[in-house]
């Protein structure tokens, strides 16, 4: 099971990781070009800034617009197999067949009633692709149907499905979506606390990574809120906050279904980078020095970017009471947030980069973008402190911890490679070599390999690469490269022959 979420999750990467673009397109776009802040700002006020403003604007919400469609693509290539290409080309074709399949029984039967699925139908039809794919794509059909026989039945077989699967949905989806509504509502009512649960739970299913099958059902369903902007029902906190922030009309405080985003930046920005100073201030001074790069270049990608796996993967598993609580530390900077009504969004994750363009851009007025500063400091302090005290009084054995005189060496293969080639190369040896290897992928900070025998991969040179934690589960291996990850599963691929 966990491997299955875990393909999943990587596989909801593929189409998530464009939508920072695309998030920084809209941003800048609507933040430029609404009246408000042309008003504020009369310099802007020129016809050919607004239209490439404008042009931005349109260009970013074509991404959002479409996200359900690019979702049934992204994961039916990220499923696949093999031959991705035509798993991508399936899945784009049966989600339009799947949505015009539900259009048209709606004007036959339903005229006044709207049924929108959402990343739902996304993840049934690509799915259901992706299955079809790796288990037809070989098929050999009769002679005189040859032609439509491997790859080329699979854009057949997945649309004729997709009316079928239209119409359940058709059926099925009007009384789920008011169940789901009705729970979004709860949730709503649930108030701060849902809030702290919400970012309490997100943080620790992060921690194997399966945060990414949770989190987009409350930024793009009805889970995350229901609100009309600019007439239409928008769905989804995320897509409600980016219909506000296209609505030139729109005044006020952006939704509240930012409390899905805005509690990550005290965290993201602040926690984590005093939590990488405490690791660096707990380990020997002797080795302060070898070790400062990995620290400072984490805190630095957690400050801009939001991604914190490089940091939480070097204590997650030598002392998981510590992340459980950081998680919980999480959950209560998501309920300060709320409480405090910030009401920052953002494309991706909560580092600078979106605390800038959903934030500060947005003005005070309509984000208390502000308040994230000294909820920061104070956040700063709190994990400063914690992982201070953690790590000192329980001896965590985060890198850098021990002492070169502490390590046994004798039995380590130490490898000193010039190019990314060589180093795909080690890998694949400290893997068990080509044999051991059925599948190597990535996500965006982590290599993920399944492999025939576990037992005969070789962690520590694997590590000694660069890996800021490699560890096991059932019936595989991940590696966590940061940046590097898709590199490498692009390298060894190559290298085995399987791109």
């Amino acid at each position: 099971m966990f491997k299955k979420f875990s393909q999943l999750g990587k596989a909801f990467m593929l189409p998530i990781a464009m939508l920072p673009a695309a998030g920084l397109l809209l941003g800048i776009g609507g933040a430029l070009s609404n009246a408000s802040a042309i008003k504020a700002y009369p310099w802007l006020d020129q016809g050919w800034l607004q239209t490439i403003l404008s042009v931005m604007n349109n260009a970013g919400g074509a991404i959002f617009g479409n996200l359900a469609l690019i979702f049934a693509i992204g994961l039916s290539v990220g499923l696949a197999n093999g031959d991705k290409g035509t798993a991508g080309l399936a899945g784009g074709a049966s989600f339009l067949v799947y949505t015009a399949t539900i259009s048209g029984l709606l004007q036959m039967f339903s005229p006044k009633v709207t049924i929108d699925t959402g990343v739902v139908g996304s993840l049934v039809i690509g799915g259901m692709v992706a299955f079809l794919h790796n288990r037809y794509r070989k098929i050999e059909l009769p002679r005189f149907l040859g032609f439509f026989g491997g790859s080329r039945f699979i854009p057949i077989i997945s649309s004729l499905v997709s009316i079928v699967i239209g119409a359940i949905f058709f059926i099925i989806w009007p009384p789920i979506q008011n169940v789901m509504t009705q729970a979004g509502e709860q949730i709503a009512q649930m108030g701060s606390f849902g809030t702290f649960l919400y970012g309490f739970l997100l943080r620790l299913t992060g921690a194997v990574g399966l945060h990414h099958t949770i989190y987009p059902m409350f930024w793009y369903t009805a889970l995350g809120g229901v609100e009309t902007v600019a007439g239409q029902t928008i769905e989804g906190a995320q897509n409600i906050f980016f219909a506000q922030l296209a609505d030139p009309n729109h005044t006020g405080l952006f939704t509240y279904g930012t409390r899905f985003f805005a509690g990550r930046f005290a965290t993201m920005m602040f926690g984590l980078p005093a939590a990488c100073l405490a690791m660096y201030h707990a380990i020997p001074k002797e080795n302060r020095k070898k070790n400062a790069g990995l620290y400072a270049s984490s805190a630095l990608t957690s400050f801009l970017t939001g991604i914190t796996e490089p940091i939480e993967y070097t204590f997650l598993f030598s002392a998981p009471l510590l992340y459980v609580i950081h998680a919980f530390l999480d959950g209560l900077s998501f309920l300060v947030a709320d409480l405090l009504n910030i009401r920052i969004g953002n494309s991706f994750s909560g580092g600078l980069i979106d605390f800038l363009l959903f934030g500060v851009f947005q003005g005070e007025a309509r984000t208390h973008w502000l308040y994230v500063l000294p909820v920061g400091m104070i956040w700063a302090l709190v994990y400063y402190g914690v992982f201070s005290f953690f790590i000192r009084k329980f001896q965590v054995p985060i890198p850098g911890m021990v002492t070169e005189a502490d390590s046994d060496d004798s039995n380590q293969v130490i490898d000193q490679p010039s190019s990314l080639n060589e180093e795909a190369h080690i890998i694949i040896e400290a893997l068990g070599g080509e044999a051991n290897i059925i599948s190597v992928e990535a996500c965006a900070t982590r290599l993920r390999v399944a492999v025939t025998d576990s037992s005969i991969v070789n962690k520590q040179r694997i590590q000694n690469l660069g890996a800021t934690a490699v560890f096991e589960i059932k019936g595989g291996i991940q590696a966590v490269f940061g940046g590097k990850a898709d590199l490498y599963s692009q390298e060894i691929n190559g290298i085995l022959g399987r791109d």
